[in-house]
């Protein structure tokens, strides 16, 4: 699947792709392999939880690509799997949250000191890698961990819940690619009058 955007295409197939410049699919990648580091560190590899929360991690990362690419010729299909994205991080927060339960470890409110210098380094850094939160990511206290974790699911579920209601409101103003593609048949047709 490539990241390229198909801004050269003329016709009734719009500019889709480039998913690797959303800021959601950034934090979704840095999601991913702060979970694969997550769950290889604090569960046992056997542990069925290391597959679902990797699996969640994953799903939230490739549906905002598919959505992304789909977008093309499926604003619905764009729609459905950013929405399908927001799902699955939303079930990683709730394994992260279980992890914090059962250990015995407080999940940190929006206030916390530490959540807020988390979401300063989200936006003090012109594009967030895996190296701008590796020191709470990798903590030696898995409290840090787990929390940060959450804390960055959390801003990456907002991103898409915002992205989903831009998307909402293009369709409505643009409508999808049968609009466009009777558009670009009447348009031909007047041109050749």
């Amino acid at each position: 699947m490539s990241s390229h955007t198909s801004e050269d295409t003329e016709g009734f197939i719009p500019a889709h792709g480039g998913y690797r410049n959303l800021f959601s699919y950034q934090k979704a990648e840095i999601i991913y392999d702060g979970t694969v580091y997550f769950t290889n560190r604090f569960f046992n590899k056997y542990d069925r939880t290391v597959g679902q929360m990797v699996q969640a991690a994953r799903s939230g990362k490739q549906n905002i690509a598919e959505a992304s690419v789909a977008s093309g010729t499926s604003k619905e299909m764009e729609i459905k799997l950013t929405n399908v994205a927001r799902a699955s991080l939303e079930e990683l927060l709730i394994d992260y949250e279980d992890f914090l339960r059962t250990q015995r470890l407080p999940a940190w409110e929006k206030e916390h000191r530490l959540v807020a210098r988390l979401r300063e380094l989200n936006r003090s850094t012109p594009k967030p890698t895996y190296e701008t939160f590796k020191r709470a990511i990798e903590h030696e206290n898995p409290e840090i961990c787990a929390n940060a974790m959450i804390t960055l699911i959390k801003i990456t579920t907002y991103l898409l819940s915002q992205q989903i209601k831009q998307l909402e409101a293009a369709f409505l103003k643009e409508g999808g690619l049968r609009e466009r593609m009777t558009k670009a048949r009447i348009e031909k047709r007047n041109k050749g009058k």
